[in-house]
Protein backbone atom coordinates (compact mmCIF):
# COMPACT_ATOMS: atom_id res chain seq x y z
CA UNK A 1 0.00 0.00 0.00
CA UNK A 2 1.34 3.40 -1.00
CA UNK A 3 2.11 5.85 1.77
CA UNK A 4 -0.15 8.88 2.00
CA UNK A 5 1.17 12.04 0.42
CA UNK A 6 2.11 14.70 2.97
CA UNK A 7 1.95 18.22 1.63
CA UNK A 8 5.04 20.24 2.56
CA UNK A 9 4.63 23.20 4.86
CA UNK A 10 6.21 26.34 3.46
CA UNK A 11 6.69 29.47 5.54
CA UNK A 12 5.59 31.83 2.77
CA UNK A 13 5.82 34.86 5.03
CA UNK A 14 9.58 34.37 5.30
CA UNK A 15 9.84 34.67 1.52
CA UNK A 16 7.84 37.89 1.27
CA UNK A 17 10.64 40.17 -0.06
CA UNK A 18 11.48 37.68 -2.80
CA UNK A 19 7.83 37.00 -3.69
CA UNK A 20 7.02 40.71 -3.95
CA UNK A 21 9.87 41.48 -6.31
CA UNK A 22 9.64 38.41 -8.54
CA UNK A 23 5.85 38.68 -8.59
CA UNK A 24 6.13 42.29 -9.70
CA UNK A 25 8.59 41.22 -12.40
CA UNK A 26 6.07 38.74 -13.81
CA UNK A 27 3.34 41.39 -13.71
CA UNK A 28 5.75 43.75 -15.47
CA UNK A 29 6.05 41.28 -18.34
CA UNK A 30 2.25 41.20 -18.63
CA UNK A 31 2.18 45.01 -18.62
CA UNK A 32 4.60 44.98 -21.56
CA UNK A 33 2.34 42.57 -23.41
CA UNK A 34 -1.06 44.16 -22.82
CA UNK A 35 -0.79 47.74 -21.57
CA UNK A 36 -1.02 50.62 -24.09
CA UNK A 37 2.43 51.87 -25.04
CA UNK A 38 1.81 55.39 -23.75
CA UNK A 39 1.02 54.11 -20.24
CA UNK A 40 3.70 51.46 -19.86
CA UNK A 41 6.44 53.64 -18.37
CA UNK A 42 4.21 55.04 -15.61
CA UNK A 43 2.82 51.60 -14.80
CA UNK A 44 6.24 49.92 -14.79
CA UNK A 45 7.82 52.61 -12.62
CA UNK A 46 4.99 52.54 -10.09
CA UNK A 47 5.10 48.74 -9.99
CA UNK A 48 8.88 48.69 -9.53
CA UNK A 49 8.91 51.29 -6.76
CA UNK A 50 6.05 49.59 -4.92
CA UNK A 51 7.73 46.18 -5.16
CA UNK A 52 11.12 47.35 -3.88
CA UNK A 53 9.56 49.49 -1.15
CA UNK A 54 7.42 46.53 -0.15
CA UNK A 55 10.49 44.28 -0.06
CA UNK A 56 12.22 46.78 2.23
CA UNK A 57 9.25 46.88 4.59
CA UNK A 58 8.99 43.08 4.52
CA UNK A 59 12.68 42.78 5.40
CA UNK A 60 12.15 45.13 8.35
CA UNK A 61 9.24 42.97 9.57
CA UNK A 62 11.32 39.82 9.14
CA UNK A 63 14.07 41.36 11.25
CA UNK A 64 11.68 41.51 14.21
CA UNK A 65 11.01 37.78 13.82
CA UNK A 66 14.71 36.95 13.34
CA UNK A 67 15.63 38.79 16.55
CA UNK A 68 13.11 36.67 18.44
CA UNK A 69 13.80 33.27 16.87
CA UNK A 70 17.33 33.53 15.51
CA UNK A 71 16.22 32.61 11.99
CA UNK A 72 14.16 30.18 9.94
CA UNK A 73 14.99 27.39 7.50
CA UNK A 74 12.58 27.54 4.55
CA UNK A 75 11.83 25.18 1.65
CA UNK A 76 13.64 22.25 3.22
CA UNK A 77 16.84 24.19 3.66
CA UNK A 78 16.92 25.77 0.18
CA UNK A 79 16.47 29.24 1.68
CA UNK A 80 17.66 30.41 5.09
CA UNK A 81 16.27 33.57 6.67
CA UNK A 82 18.63 34.79 9.40
CA UNK A 83 20.30 38.03 10.43
CA UNK A 84 22.70 38.42 7.48
CA UNK A 85 19.94 37.46 5.03
CA UNK A 86 17.55 40.12 6.28
CA UNK A 87 20.20 42.87 6.40
CA UNK A 88 21.42 42.04 2.90
CA UNK A 89 17.89 41.88 1.50
CA UNK A 90 16.98 45.21 3.07
CA UNK A 91 20.15 46.80 1.70
CA UNK A 92 19.53 45.44 -1.80
CA UNK A 93 15.92 46.67 -1.71
CA UNK A 94 17.01 50.20 -0.74
CA UNK A 95 19.56 50.57 -3.49
CA UNK A 96 17.33 48.88 -6.07
CA UNK A 97 14.63 51.43 -5.27
CA UNK A 98 17.08 54.32 -5.65
CA UNK A 99 18.43 52.79 -8.87
CA UNK A 100 14.92 52.66 -10.33
CA UNK A 101 14.67 56.41 -9.78
CA UNK A 102 17.88 56.98 -11.74
CA UNK A 103 16.77 54.60 -14.50
CA UNK A 104 13.36 56.29 -14.82
CA UNK A 105 14.69 59.86 -15.00
CA UNK A 106 14.46 61.70 -18.31
CA UNK A 107 15.90 64.88 -19.72
CA UNK A 108 13.71 67.78 -20.79
CA UNK A 109 13.44 66.27 -24.27
CA UNK A 110 12.07 63.03 -22.81
CA UNK A 111 15.24 61.06 -23.49
CA UNK A 112 16.37 58.29 -21.16
CA UNK A 113 19.60 56.27 -21.10
CA UNK A 114 18.37 53.34 -23.20
CA UNK A 115 18.29 52.54 -26.90
CA UNK A 116 14.83 52.69 -28.51
CA UNK A 117 15.38 49.28 -30.12
CA UNK A 118 18.05 47.04 -28.60
CA UNK A 119 18.14 44.74 -31.65
CA UNK A 120 18.69 47.56 -34.15
CA UNK A 121 22.07 47.80 -35.86
CA UNK A 122 23.85 50.93 -34.55
CA UNK A 123 23.52 53.80 -37.01
CA UNK A 124 21.01 51.96 -39.18
CA UNK A 125 17.88 53.43 -40.75
CA UNK A 126 15.82 51.16 -38.50
CA UNK A 127 17.35 52.75 -35.42
CA UNK A 128 16.76 56.22 -36.83
CA UNK A 129 13.08 55.43 -37.37
CA UNK A 130 12.80 54.14 -33.80
CA UNK A 131 14.39 57.37 -32.56
CA UNK A 132 12.04 59.56 -34.55
CA UNK A 133 9.02 57.66 -33.25
CA UNK A 134 10.24 58.11 -29.68
CA UNK A 135 10.14 54.42 -28.76
CA UNK A 136 11.08 53.58 -25.17
CA UNK A 137 12.64 50.45 -23.66
CA UNK A 138 10.20 49.90 -20.80
CA UNK A 139 11.24 46.25 -20.71
CA UNK A 140 14.10 47.56 -18.58
CA UNK A 141 11.89 47.58 -15.49
CA UNK A 142 10.86 43.89 -15.35
CA UNK A 143 14.43 42.92 -16.27
CA UNK A 144 15.73 44.91 -13.31
CA UNK A 145 13.08 43.36 -11.07
CA UNK A 146 14.13 39.85 -12.08
CA UNK A 147 17.76 40.78 -11.38
CA UNK A 148 16.77 42.23 -8.01
CA UNK A 149 14.85 39.05 -7.18
CA UNK A 150 17.95 36.97 -7.90
CA UNK A 151 19.98 39.32 -5.71
CA UNK A 152 17.52 38.85 -2.84
CA UNK A 153 17.79 35.05 -3.12
CA UNK A 154 21.58 34.92 -3.49
CA UNK A 155 22.59 35.72 0.13
CA UNK A 156 19.73 33.58 1.49
CA UNK A 157 20.64 30.33 -0.25
CA UNK A 158 20.97 27.24 1.90
CA UNK A 159 22.03 24.75 -0.75
CA UNK A 160 24.24 24.81 -3.82
CA UNK A 161 21.46 24.22 -6.35
CA UNK A 162 19.55 27.28 -5.15
CA UNK A 163 22.83 29.19 -5.23
CA UNK A 164 23.27 28.40 -8.92
CA UNK A 165 19.66 29.22 -9.80
CA UNK A 166 19.88 32.56 -7.97
CA UNK A 167 23.13 33.36 -9.76
CA UNK A 168 21.51 32.85 -13.16
CA UNK A 169 18.34 34.76 -12.23
CA UNK A 170 20.38 37.82 -11.28
CA UNK A 171 22.95 37.52 -14.10
CA UNK A 172 20.89 36.87 -17.25
CA UNK A 173 18.90 40.15 -17.04
CA UNK A 174 22.12 42.07 -16.44
CA UNK A 175 23.67 40.62 -19.59
CA UNK A 176 20.75 42.08 -21.55
CA UNK A 177 20.64 45.40 -19.71
CA UNK A 178 24.34 45.98 -20.35
CA UNK A 179 23.75 46.11 -24.11
CA UNK A 180 20.94 48.70 -24.04
CA UNK A 181 22.91 51.97 -23.89
CA UNK A 182 21.37 54.73 -25.99
CA UNK A 183 24.72 56.11 -27.09
CA UNK A 184 27.99 54.36 -27.93
CA UNK A 185 25.93 51.40 -29.05
CA UNK A 186 28.78 49.26 -30.32
CA UNK A 187 30.68 49.70 -27.06
CA UNK A 188 27.54 48.71 -25.14
CA UNK A 189 26.92 45.61 -27.23
CA UNK A 190 30.56 44.60 -26.96
CA UNK A 191 30.38 44.95 -23.17
CA UNK A 192 27.22 42.83 -23.10
CA UNK A 193 28.88 40.08 -25.11
CA UNK A 194 32.00 40.11 -22.91
CA UNK A 195 29.91 39.98 -19.76
CA UNK A 196 27.84 37.10 -21.11
CA UNK A 197 30.82 35.02 -22.26
CA UNK A 198 32.93 35.52 -19.14
CA UNK A 199 29.87 35.10 -16.92
CA UNK A 200 29.07 31.83 -18.66
CA UNK A 201 32.57 30.52 -17.99
CA UNK A 202 32.28 31.54 -14.33
CA UNK A 203 28.88 29.85 -14.05
CA UNK A 204 30.30 26.67 -15.61
CA UNK A 205 33.15 26.64 -13.09
CA UNK A 206 30.68 27.16 -10.26
CA UNK A 207 28.50 24.32 -11.52
CA UNK A 208 31.50 22.02 -11.84
CA UNK A 209 32.48 22.88 -8.27
CA UNK A 210 28.94 22.13 -7.10
CA UNK A 211 29.13 18.70 -8.75
CA UNK A 212 32.42 17.92 -7.01
CA UNK A 213 31.11 19.01 -3.61
CA UNK A 214 28.04 16.85 -4.14
CA UNK A 215 30.29 13.92 -5.05
CA UNK A 216 32.24 14.48 -1.85
CA UNK A 217 29.32 14.87 0.58
CA UNK A 218 26.35 13.27 -1.16
CA UNK A 219 24.29 16.38 -0.45
CA UNK A 220 23.76 19.90 -1.78
CA UNK A 221 22.82 21.44 1.56
CA UNK A 222 25.40 23.68 3.18
CA UNK A 223 24.92 22.10 6.62
CA UNK A 224 25.47 18.58 5.28
CA UNK A 225 28.58 19.57 3.35
CA UNK A 226 29.98 21.34 6.41
CA UNK A 227 29.37 18.20 8.50
CA UNK A 228 31.05 16.03 5.85
CA UNK A 229 34.20 18.18 5.96
CA UNK A 230 34.68 17.11 9.60
CA UNK A 231 35.12 13.43 8.70
CA UNK A 232 37.96 11.68 6.88
CA UNK A 233 36.68 10.00 3.72
CA UNK A 234 39.70 9.88 1.42
CA UNK A 235 37.99 12.26 -1.00
CA UNK A 236 39.74 15.42 0.12
CA UNK A 237 40.76 16.17 -3.46
CA UNK A 238 37.13 16.49 -4.51
CA UNK A 239 36.45 18.76 -1.54
CA UNK A 240 39.37 21.13 -2.15
CA UNK A 241 38.90 21.42 -5.91
CA UNK A 242 35.13 21.78 -5.58
CA UNK A 243 35.48 24.47 -2.91
CA UNK A 244 37.97 26.40 -5.04
CA UNK A 245 35.72 26.29 -8.11
CA UNK A 246 32.69 27.49 -6.15
CA UNK A 247 34.76 30.33 -4.70
CA UNK A 248 35.99 31.24 -8.19
CA UNK A 249 32.39 31.60 -9.40
CA UNK A 250 31.54 33.87 -6.48
CA UNK A 251 34.77 35.89 -6.72
CA UNK A 252 33.95 36.55 -10.37
CA UNK A 253 30.69 38.21 -9.35
CA UNK A 254 32.39 40.47 -6.79
CA UNK A 255 35.06 41.46 -9.33
CA UNK A 256 38.08 40.13 -7.46
CA UNK A 257 41.47 39.71 -9.17
CA UNK A 258 42.23 37.68 -11.29
CA UNK A 259 38.55 37.32 -12.19
CA UNK A 260 37.92 41.05 -12.73
CA UNK A 261 38.55 41.33 -16.49
CA UNK A 262 34.88 41.99 -17.23
CA UNK A 263 34.45 44.84 -14.76
CA UNK A 264 35.96 47.93 -16.48
CA UNK A 265 34.55 47.13 -19.93
CA UNK A 266 31.07 46.32 -18.63
CA UNK A 267 30.93 49.34 -16.32
CA UNK A 268 31.99 51.60 -19.18
CA UNK A 269 29.73 50.13 -21.86
CA UNK A 270 26.52 49.61 -19.88
CA UNK A 271 23.94 52.41 -19.58
CA UNK A 272 25.17 54.47 -16.63
CA UNK A 273 22.03 53.96 -14.46
CA UNK A 274 22.42 50.20 -14.97
CA UNK A 275 26.12 50.45 -14.08
CA UNK A 276 25.21 51.96 -10.71
CA UNK A 277 22.53 49.35 -10.08
CA UNK A 278 24.82 46.51 -11.09
CA UNK A 279 27.87 47.80 -9.21
CA UNK A 280 25.98 48.14 -5.93
CA UNK A 281 23.42 45.34 -6.06
CA UNK A 282 25.56 42.59 -7.53
CA UNK A 283 28.42 43.22 -5.14
CA UNK A 284 26.13 43.22 -2.09
CA UNK A 285 24.38 40.00 -3.16
CA UNK A 286 27.58 38.23 -4.18
CA UNK A 287 29.39 39.08 -0.96
CA UNK A 288 26.34 37.91 0.97
CA UNK A 289 26.53 34.54 -0.77
CA UNK A 290 30.33 34.40 -0.37
CA UNK A 291 30.04 35.09 3.35
CA UNK A 292 27.56 32.25 3.84
CA UNK A 293 29.61 29.74 1.83
CA UNK A 294 32.87 30.74 3.51
CA UNK A 295 31.51 30.86 7.06
CA UNK A 296 29.00 27.98 6.98
CA UNK A 297 30.34 25.48 4.45
CA UNK A 298 34.12 25.91 4.40
CA UNK A 299 35.38 26.99 7.85
CA UNK A 300 36.96 23.56 8.27
CA UNK A 301 39.12 24.31 5.20
CA UNK A 302 40.55 27.50 6.63
CA UNK A 303 44.16 26.30 6.43
CA UNK A 304 43.71 24.92 2.93
CA UNK A 305 42.12 28.06 1.49
CA UNK A 306 43.76 30.78 3.56
CA UNK A 307 46.82 31.34 1.36
CA UNK A 308 44.77 31.54 -1.82
CA UNK A 309 42.23 33.93 -0.32
CA UNK A 310 44.99 36.14 1.06
CA UNK A 311 46.59 36.27 -2.38
CA UNK A 312 43.28 37.16 -4.05
CA UNK A 313 42.55 39.91 -1.50
CA UNK A 314 46.03 41.46 -1.82
CA UNK A 315 46.03 41.31 -5.62
CA UNK A 316 42.55 42.80 -5.74
CA UNK A 317 43.49 45.76 -3.57
CA UNK A 318 46.78 46.42 -5.34
CA UNK A 319 45.69 45.86 -8.96
CA UNK A 320 42.47 47.83 -8.53
CA UNK A 321 44.33 50.77 -7.01
CA UNK A 322 47.21 50.85 -9.49
CA UNK A 323 44.97 50.43 -12.55
CA UNK A 324 42.67 53.24 -11.40
CA UNK A 325 45.62 55.62 -11.25
CA UNK A 326 46.14 55.54 -15.02
CA UNK A 327 42.53 55.68 -16.23
CA UNK A 328 41.19 58.65 -18.19
CA UNK A 329 37.51 57.64 -18.32
CA UNK A 330 35.38 58.37 -15.26
CA UNK A 331 33.39 55.14 -15.48
CA UNK A 332 36.58 53.09 -15.78
CA UNK A 333 38.05 54.94 -12.76
CA UNK A 334 34.98 53.95 -10.74
CA UNK A 335 35.18 50.41 -12.13
CA UNK A 336 38.75 49.88 -10.95
CA UNK A 337 37.82 51.60 -7.70
CA UNK A 338 35.11 48.96 -7.23
CA UNK A 339 37.74 46.25 -7.77
CA UNK A 340 39.91 47.77 -5.04
CA UNK A 341 36.88 47.94 -2.73
CA UNK A 342 36.23 44.24 -3.36
CA UNK A 343 39.71 43.61 -1.97
CA UNK A 344 38.98 45.70 1.11
CA UNK A 345 35.75 43.78 1.75
CA UNK A 346 37.60 40.48 1.34
CA UNK A 347 39.72 41.35 4.38
CA UNK A 348 36.54 41.16 6.44
CA UNK A 349 35.49 37.90 4.81
CA UNK A 350 38.85 36.28 5.53
CA UNK A 351 38.66 37.31 9.21
CA UNK A 352 36.28 34.39 9.94
CA UNK A 353 34.76 36.04 13.00
CA UNK A 354 31.51 37.81 13.82
CA UNK A 355 33.26 41.18 13.57
CA UNK A 356 34.13 40.30 9.98
CA UNK A 357 30.49 39.54 9.11
CA UNK A 358 29.30 42.80 10.68
CA UNK A 359 32.11 44.79 9.04
CA UNK A 360 31.33 43.40 5.60
CA UNK A 361 27.62 44.21 5.92
CA UNK A 362 28.32 47.78 7.04
CA UNK A 363 30.93 48.27 4.30
CA UNK A 364 28.48 47.11 1.64
CA UNK A 365 25.87 49.62 2.82
CA UNK A 366 28.42 52.44 2.67
CA UNK A 367 29.76 51.32 -0.70
CA UNK A 368 26.29 50.94 -2.20
CA UNK A 369 25.25 54.46 -1.22
CA UNK A 370 28.36 56.07 -2.70
CA UNK A 371 28.17 53.95 -5.86
CA UNK A 372 24.53 54.58 -6.77
CA UNK A 373 24.99 58.28 -6.03
CA UNK A 374 28.23 58.61 -8.01
CA UNK A 375 26.89 56.90 -11.12
CA UNK A 376 23.68 58.92 -10.83
CA UNK A 377 25.76 62.10 -11.12
CA UNK A 378 27.82 60.67 -14.00
CA UNK A 379 24.56 60.08 -15.90
CA UNK A 380 23.75 63.80 -15.68
CA UNK A 381 27.12 65.25 -16.65
CA UNK A 382 26.94 65.61 -20.42
CA UNK A 383 28.94 66.95 -23.32
CA UNK A 384 27.33 69.94 -25.06
CA UNK A 385 28.18 70.98 -28.60
CA UNK A 386 28.78 74.70 -29.06
CA UNK A 387 27.71 74.44 -32.71
CA UNK A 388 24.17 75.42 -33.64
CA UNK A 389 21.64 72.62 -33.88
CA UNK A 390 21.42 72.69 -37.65
CA UNK A 391 25.21 72.56 -38.00
CA UNK A 392 25.50 69.73 -35.49
CA UNK A 393 22.92 67.62 -37.28
CA UNK A 394 24.36 68.40 -40.69
CA UNK A 395 27.79 67.38 -39.40
CA UNK A 396 26.40 63.94 -38.66
CA UNK A 397 26.24 64.26 -34.90
CA UNK A 398 22.71 62.93 -34.92
CA UNK A 399 23.95 59.39 -35.49
CA UNK A 400 27.62 58.59 -35.18
CA UNK A 401 29.40 55.46 -36.33
CA UNK A 402 28.57 53.93 -32.99
CA UNK A 403 24.92 54.78 -33.27
CA UNK A 404 24.99 57.57 -30.72
CA UNK A 405 22.36 60.27 -30.97
CA UNK A 406 22.22 63.93 -30.16
CA UNK A 407 19.87 65.05 -27.48
CA UNK A 408 18.48 68.24 -28.90
CA UNK A 409 18.67 67.32 -32.58
CA UNK A 410 15.97 68.11 -35.06
CA UNK A 411 13.90 65.34 -33.53
CA UNK A 412 14.69 66.11 -29.91
CA UNK A 413 15.30 69.83 -30.14
CA UNK A 414 13.94 70.85 -26.75
CA UNK A 415 17.32 70.32 -25.13
CA UNK A 416 19.12 72.83 -27.30
CA UNK A 417 21.06 75.16 -25.04
CA UNK A 418 20.65 78.91 -24.94
CA UNK A 419 23.65 79.45 -27.23
CA UNK A 420 22.35 77.03 -29.83
CA UNK A 421 24.40 74.05 -28.72
CA UNK A 422 23.04 70.57 -28.26
CA UNK A 423 23.73 67.88 -25.68
CA UNK A 424 25.67 65.10 -27.35
CA UNK A 425 26.24 62.46 -24.69
CA UNK A 426 27.81 61.72 -21.34
CA UNK A 427 31.06 63.52 -20.60
CA UNK A 428 33.01 60.59 -19.19
CA UNK A 429 36.55 61.67 -20.09
CA UNK A 430 38.28 63.12 -17.04
CA UNK A 431 39.35 66.26 -18.93
CA UNK A 432 35.68 67.09 -19.49
CA UNK A 433 35.15 67.37 -15.74
CA UNK A 434 37.59 70.27 -15.48
CA UNK A 435 35.95 73.30 -13.91
CA UNK A 436 32.70 71.52 -13.08
CA UNK A 437 32.91 72.85 -9.51
CA UNK A 438 32.75 76.39 -10.88
CA UNK A 439 29.89 75.90 -13.29
CA UNK A 440 27.80 73.44 -11.23
CA UNK A 441 29.07 73.64 -7.63
CA UNK A 442 26.35 71.55 -5.95
CA UNK A 443 26.80 68.68 -8.37
CA UNK A 444 30.57 68.77 -7.91
CA UNK A 445 30.29 69.01 -4.11
CA UNK A 446 27.99 65.98 -3.94
CA UNK A 447 30.27 64.00 -6.21
CA UNK A 448 33.19 65.01 -3.99
CA UNK A 449 31.33 63.60 -0.99
CA UNK A 450 31.03 60.23 -2.70
CA UNK A 451 34.70 60.28 -3.74
CA UNK A 452 35.76 61.06 -0.16
CA UNK A 453 33.65 58.15 1.06
CA UNK A 454 35.33 55.86 -1.47
CA UNK A 455 38.68 57.12 -0.22
CA UNK A 456 37.74 56.42 3.41
CA UNK A 457 38.05 59.98 4.69
CA UNK A 458 36.73 60.49 8.26
CA UNK A 459 33.13 61.64 8.77
CA UNK A 460 32.01 59.62 5.75
CA UNK A 461 30.49 56.14 5.67
CA UNK A 462 33.49 54.80 3.78
CA UNK A 463 35.83 55.55 6.66
CA UNK A 464 33.69 53.62 9.14
CA UNK A 465 33.35 50.75 6.67
CA UNK A 466 37.10 50.41 6.17
CA UNK A 467 37.73 50.73 9.89
CA UNK A 468 35.32 47.88 10.67
CA UNK A 469 36.71 45.39 8.14
CA UNK A 470 40.35 46.18 8.93
CA UNK A 471 39.65 45.93 12.67
CA UNK A 472 38.05 42.52 12.12
CA UNK A 473 41.13 41.35 10.21
CA UNK A 474 43.45 42.57 12.98
CA UNK A 475 41.31 40.83 15.62
CA UNK A 476 41.65 37.59 13.65
CA UNK A 477 45.44 37.92 13.48
CA UNK A 478 45.47 38.96 9.82
CA UNK A 479 47.16 42.28 10.56
CA UNK A 480 49.45 42.10 7.48
CA UNK A 481 46.34 41.99 5.31
CA UNK A 482 44.89 44.99 7.11
CA UNK A 483 48.20 46.85 6.77
CA UNK A 484 48.24 46.29 3.00
CA UNK A 485 44.63 47.48 2.90
CA UNK A 486 45.52 50.71 4.70
CA UNK A 487 48.44 51.34 2.35
CA UNK A 488 46.29 50.64 -0.71
CA UNK A 489 43.63 52.99 0.66
CA UNK A 490 46.23 55.70 1.09
CA UNK A 491 47.43 55.25 -2.49
CA UNK A 492 43.84 55.26 -3.77
CA UNK A 493 43.31 58.71 -2.30
CA UNK A 494 45.44 60.08 -5.15
CA UNK A 495 43.02 59.31 -7.98
CA UNK A 496 40.02 60.49 -5.97
CA UNK A 497 41.74 63.76 -5.10
CA UNK A 498 42.84 64.12 -8.73
CA UNK A 499 39.19 64.30 -9.77
CA UNK A 500 38.40 66.79 -7.00
CA UNK A 501 41.30 69.03 -8.03
CA UNK A 502 40.15 68.77 -11.64
CA UNK A 503 36.62 69.90 -10.75
CA UNK A 504 37.46 72.77 -8.42
CA UNK A 505 40.98 73.97 -9.20
CA UNK A 506 41.26 73.50 -12.96
CA UNK A 507 39.78 75.84 -15.54
CA UNK A 508 37.47 74.38 -18.17
CA UNK A 509 39.17 73.45 -21.45
CA UNK A 510 39.31 76.28 -23.96
CA UNK A 511 38.83 79.08 -21.42
CA UNK A 512 41.24 81.98 -21.18
CA UNK A 513 42.17 80.94 -17.64
CA UNK A 514 43.50 77.55 -18.70
CA UNK A 515 46.37 79.22 -20.55
CA UNK A 516 45.21 77.97 -23.93
CA UNK A 517 42.02 79.75 -24.83
CA UNK A 518 41.77 77.80 -28.08
CA UNK A 519 38.32 77.47 -29.64
CA UNK A 520 36.43 74.42 -28.49
CA UNK A 521 33.68 72.44 -30.17
CA UNK A 522 32.05 71.24 -26.97
CA UNK A 523 31.68 72.08 -23.30
CA UNK A 524 30.45 70.16 -20.25
CA UNK A 525 27.08 70.72 -18.63
CA UNK A 526 24.73 69.07 -16.13
CA UNK A 527 21.47 68.39 -17.95
CA UNK A 528 18.11 69.37 -16.56
CA UNK A 529 16.05 66.27 -15.85
CA UNK A 530 12.77 65.41 -14.19
CA UNK A 531 14.43 65.29 -10.78
CA UNK A 532 14.26 61.58 -9.99
CA UNK A 533 18.05 61.24 -10.20
CA UNK A 534 18.43 64.24 -7.90
CA UNK A 535 16.21 62.52 -5.33
CA UNK A 536 18.27 59.32 -5.52
CA UNK A 537 21.57 61.20 -5.30
CA UNK A 538 20.34 63.25 -2.33
CA UNK A 539 19.24 60.07 -0.52
CA UNK A 540 22.64 58.47 -1.14
CA UNK A 541 24.40 61.60 0.12
CA UNK A 542 22.32 61.58 3.31
CA UNK A 543 23.13 57.90 3.90
CA UNK A 544 26.84 58.58 3.34
CA UNK A 545 26.89 61.47 5.81
CA UNK A 546 24.65 59.79 8.40
CA UNK A 547 26.69 56.58 8.49
CA UNK A 548 29.88 58.61 8.76
CA UNK A 549 28.76 60.95 11.55
CA UNK A 550 26.31 58.76 13.50
CA UNK A 551 27.06 55.13 12.61
CA UNK A 552 26.38 53.56 16.02
CA UNK A 553 22.79 52.45 15.39
CA UNK A 554 23.67 50.69 12.13
CA UNK A 555 26.82 49.21 13.66
CA UNK A 556 24.73 47.80 16.49
CA UNK A 557 22.24 46.41 13.97
CA UNK A 558 24.84 44.58 11.87
CA UNK A 559 26.63 43.34 14.99
CA UNK A 560 23.40 41.82 16.26
CA UNK A 561 22.63 40.34 12.85
CA UNK A 562 26.09 38.78 12.37
CA UNK A 563 25.01 35.21 13.13
CA UNK A 564 24.53 32.53 10.47
CA UNK A 565 22.35 29.51 11.08
CA UNK A 566 23.18 26.21 9.27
Amino acid sequence: MNAAFIAPEIAWSQLTPIILVLGAAVIGVLVEAFAPRQHRRQAQLALSLLATAGALIAAAVLWVDVRATGGTVVLGGAVIVDGPTVVMQGTIAVFALLSFLVVADRTRSGEDAFAPQASAIPGSDYEEVALRKGLQQTEVYPLMLFATGGMLIFPATGDLLTLFVALEVLSLPLYLLTGLARRRRLLSQEASMKYFLLGSFASALLLFGIALLYGFSGSLRYADIAAATQTVTGLDGLLIVGAVLVLVGLLFKVGAVPFQQWTPDVYQGAPTPITGFMAAGTKIAAFGALLRVFYVVLPGLEWDLEAGMWAVAILTMVVGTIAALVQTDMKRVLAYSSIAHAGFVLTGVIALNSEGIAGVMFYLIAYGAATVGAFGIVSLVRERSVAPVAVAVAAGEGATAEGSTVEGSAVEGSDASADGGVVIGEATHLSQWAGLGRTHPWTALTFTLFLLSFAGIPLTAGFIGKFTVFSAAVAAGAWPLALIGVLASAAAVFFYVRVIVLMFFTAPAGSEEDGDGAPVTSTTTVVSAQGLTAVAVAACALITIALGVLPSSVLDLVAEAAKFIP
